[in-house]
């Protein structure tokens, strides 16, 4: 294969992509995955969901393609990944997000009036795919995140925009007491999901954590995945007013996605960034030295950079004296 031939086809996957993406969203959609715990046929699946049996076995053969479920004499069944991944109740079951991810797909489709006016384009949202869908991913790392953060000898904690709650209960099985802050439709999404596991020690405020009170008296405050939703303006004006939240010694940890120093890579991350670009007014992701550099702005001390998986863990101390002692 000749340099331009391999040029050519990297190209391809590239504006290719959304076909694979799309198969998945629709499939989804119709929750496929449900029926195909057990081999079932194409007549079979068509019929329980009402839909046509020609489109079925398209989906059904391009959903095999892509390694999700296998076929064998003609009958369907869900691989490992969607077994443990796409199927409803699922400890990691992953469907939320994707829902959500459908949602985007019809927001990235005015991605050429954004960047002709610099202004968001919504026309999709549902707010417990997306807030449900943070549960999926961070039901993934919490446990490991929770772990590098280290709360030994943390007694009350704010979980700053903290969605569904996922944090909040890892932290109060820690013997923290936690307040999740939040707007009020997400609140009520996440006493849900914090009543089903049935975990004590979790208090609610409801409010916009810009403007409104945020509450005071935390060894801990947590701000995981909200910053690239908003200003550097606004992102400093939230840090100062954390860190008078803090009890003396407190500690604020920043978990955001990795962005280098000149935003271009991970590459994920940079189409991140794009994403926010669509869906705010002014967030992106920003690169560690971007939030250091609001930390030092802010007064913290003993200022720390921890990588874990594609994402970045900043923190900082109230004051200086607690910079020696540990905190791992």
């Amino acid at each position: 294969m000749s340099k331009r031939d391999e040029q050519v086809n990297e190209l391809r996957k590239i504006w290719g992509a959304f076909r694979a993406s799309r198969v998945l969203l629709t499939a989804n959609n119709f929750r496929i995955f449900d029926y195909l715990i057990k081999p079932q046929s194409s007549q079979t699946i068509s019929k329980k969901l009402n839909i046509d049996l020609r489109a079925k076995e398209i989906l059904l053969d391009a959903l095999t393609g892509l390694g999700l479920i296998k076929k064998q004499r003609g009958r369907y069944k869900n691989t490992q990944i969607a077994s443990q991944f796409l199927v409803s109740g699922k400890p990691y079951y992953q469907g939320d997000i994707i829902r959500h991810a459908d949602n985007l797909w019809k927001n990235w489709s005015g991605l050429d009036e954004v960047v002709k006016t610099g202004k968001p384009h919504r026309v999709a949202r549902d707010l417990e795919s997306f807030i449900l869908g943070m549960h999926n991913l961070a039901s993934l790392i919490v446990k490991d995140v929770i772990k590098i953060i280290g709360v030994k000898e943390v007694k009350t904690a704010l979980d700053l925009g903290g969605g569904p709650g996922t944090y909040s209960i890892e932290l109060a099985k820690k013997g923290v007491n936690v307040t999740l802050f939040d707007f009020p439709e997400t609140i009520e999404i996440a006493k849900g999901v914090v009543e089903k596991e049935k975990i004590k020690g979790i208090n609610f405020i409801q409010g916009d954590f810009v403007t409104d009170d945020i509450g005071k008296g935390y060894d801990l405050i947590f701000i995981s995945q909200i910053f690239h939703a908003y200003s550097a303006k606004d992102n400093l004006q939230i840090l100062k007013k954390c860190k008078k939240a803090l009890n003396n010694g407190g500690r604020i940890v920043i978990q955001e996605f990795y962005i280098s120093k000149d935003r271009t890579h991970p590459v994920q991350s940079a189409l991140f960034s794009v994403n926010m670009l669509i869906g705010t007014e002014g967030g992106r992701c920003y690169s560690p030295e971007e939030i250091k550099s609001w930390f030092l702005k802010t007064g913290l001390k003993g200022i720390k950079e921890q990588h874990f998986d594609d994402k970045v863990l900043v923190s900082g101390v109230f004051n200086s004296s607690y910079q020696e002692r540990k905190v791992l």
